[in-house]
């Protein structure tokens, strides 16, 4: 039985340090409105919140090279995200700005942590700038992870998705200005102990069971066999929100400290944009208000979003609900290359919604997404199956429909519906259920539910078609059709959003993904809209 408490979806903040390209659409973005709009569909209550991460460190190195000022970059990343977001269909409630309240709120809960004696101070060595005179910390600095030996950052490997402790990279250099000599200095932060969760956090992945993508709980396991960092709460940098403690004058906190903070001022800004009262910013995530919550979000941050603020949220004693699934992808390649902005390897979402029916494009997205190991995206592939996969088996589906309808006197009159009919829809509704439901979640094999189903209709209506019926039989078999056309249409809204749209509107019904609403006798003929796309290359 679906689990029917009110969902509380957050889409793993971007950074404001640039537009999103289609890897980022394809990761957590596209797989949190897909379902938020399933349960929407479904009947189910949900929100779909976000909101920018303007603290990163990697916004200061993304500034600088792209010659313009921190806040000038954050503010023409904000624009231009939020249009992306329109551009390829993805609905979000409320994507809230990092404004005073936001601010409050994150200050809040760091103080509420260190209320609690929840937090320490520590002396620890960073890499240091000795020509600056500044610590280079997190998206400041590179080396080898100590783990896997990639190039990575400070803090996490987005490579292994093991931490990197304070002190740890291999051969550090300045990201800024890599012939620049790194040295170390001794400073005092403040930090999370999270290895004193440990038992809470191991208990917390047991209940997660087999339901959970099995990277995640493998890499969760790999952590928690052995010792956990002390997080930075606290960095003696310029860029990032104040610091609130006396220990640490002048520091700032930890770009990542907001990530849970964020999540719940963004739910409560959503949740006011469409019609609640104004409550506390983070109402919707105390723990007596029975939410569940999953966070979409690539795999990388996973150390942070996994341990770390789980370990927070356990640590505020009960205060808030935890978050009931981490729905993680993995990356995206262009061209069997991992994107790189900087070498111009990149398709940028909003460009592709441009040059293909965003359909089109959500469609190629879905069944190519990066579920459970790296997939890729070409160009070519996406003209090629989407045109001969999707596009020209509907565009025949709607054509023969449009012949047999005209066959027994148009759109206009009620058409008699089988039992058998009302039985494969009922079975179209849970099987696509099953694909949008958190516990077996897939996109991709969604899509793929969606040409399969294009195809049997299709064989099913070109049998009726060559069926010589007489009027009276050929009713009922396109009442079957029709019916079971609705129940695709409805089952694909989530993703096949302007078709089902207009689909909807032609046919003057709901979109409704629930068996009872195709346990009926009767229904109606429409006008099937067709799906149009031209290629645009050599396939």
């Amino acid at each position: 039985m679906a689990d029917t408490r009110p969902v509380v979806i957050i889409g793993g903040p971007p950074t404001s340090n640039g537009d999103l390209h289609i890897g980022h659409i394809a990761g957590p973005y596209l797989g949190a409105d897909v379902h938020r709009r399933y349960l929407r569909a479904a009947g189910r209550e949900a929100v779909f919140a976000s909101c920018t991460d303007d603290s990163q460190t990697y916004l200061v190195t993304s500034a600088a090279r792209v010659g313009l000022t921190p806040p000038e970059l954050v503010q023409q990343s904000t624009e231009n995200i939020q249009r992306t977001f329109k551009a390829m269909g993805v609905e979000v409630d409320g994507f809230s700005p990092t404004d005073d309240g936001y601010k409050a709120l994150v200050h809040d809960y760091v103080k509420r942590l260190y209320d609690k004696g929840k937090l320490r101070l520590r002396k620890v060595r960073l890499p240091y700038s000795e020509s600056k005179g500044e610590f280079l910390v997190e998206g400041f600095v590179g080396g080898g992870c100590p783990t896997c030996l990639a190039d990575s950052r400070g803090g996490f490997c987005e490579g292994c998705g093991h931490p990197i402790d304070f002190d740890a990279l291999i051969e550090p250099y300045s990201v800024l200005d890599p012939a620049d000599e790194v040295t170390y200095r001794e400073t005092e932060i403040m930090v999370f102990p999270v290895s004193e969760y440990r038992e809470q956090l191991l208990a917390y992945y047991e209940e997660r069971g087999p339901s959970w993508r099995p990277h995640v709980l493998g890499l969760m396991r790999e952590l928690l066999a052995g010792p956990l960092p002390d997080f930075a709460i606290t960095y003696p940098v310029k860029w990032g929100l104040p610091a609130p403690f006396l220990q640490t004058p002048g520091q700032r906190l930890n770009a990542w400290v907001e990530g849970m903070p964020a999540s719940m001022y963004c739910t409560e800004y959503a949740l006011r944009r469409n019609g609640k009262p104004k409550a506390g910013d983070d109402d919707a995530w105390l723990a007596e208000n029975d939410a569940r919550v999953v966070v979409f979000m690539g795999f990388d941050p996973l150390f942070t979003w996994g341990v770390v603020h789980v370990a927070e949220l356990i640590a505020l004693e009960g205060r808030y609900v935890l978050p009931d699934t981490l729905l993680v992808n993995e990356f995206y390649e262009l061209e069997n290359e991992k994107f790189s902005t900087s070498k111009g390897h990149v398709v940028w979402a909003r460009e592709l919604a441009a040059e293909v029916p965003r359909d089109i494009a959500r469609f190629h997205l879905n069944l190519t997404a990066p579920e459970f190991a790296r997939t890729n995206f070409s160009r070519v592939a996406l003209e090629k199956v989407a045109g001969e996969r999707l596009v020209a088996p509907w565009n025949e589906l709607a054509e023969t429909l449009a012949k047999l309808t005209a066959e027994v006197g148009g759109e206009n009159g009620s058409l008699p519906v089988s039992a058998e009919a009302t039985e494969r829809a009922a079975a179209m509704v849970s099987r696509f259920a099953l694909n949008y439901e958190l516990e077996d979640f897939s996109l991709s094999r969604a899509a793929d539910l969606i040409v399969q189903h294009v195809g049997r209709l299709g064989a099913a209506t070109e049998r009726t078609l060559m069926g010589n019926l007489d009027q009276e039989v050929l009713r009922g078999a396109l009442g079957d059709l029709f019916l079971e056309l609705r129940a695709l249409i409805g089952c694909a809204s989530p993703i096949l959003i302007d078709l089902a749209a207009r689909a909807a509107e032609a046919g003057g019904f709901d979109l409704r993904i629930d068996a009872a609403a195709f346990d009926v006798t009767h229904t109606t003929a429409f006008a099937v809209p067709p799906l149009e796309f031209p290629p645009t290359s050599e396939v």
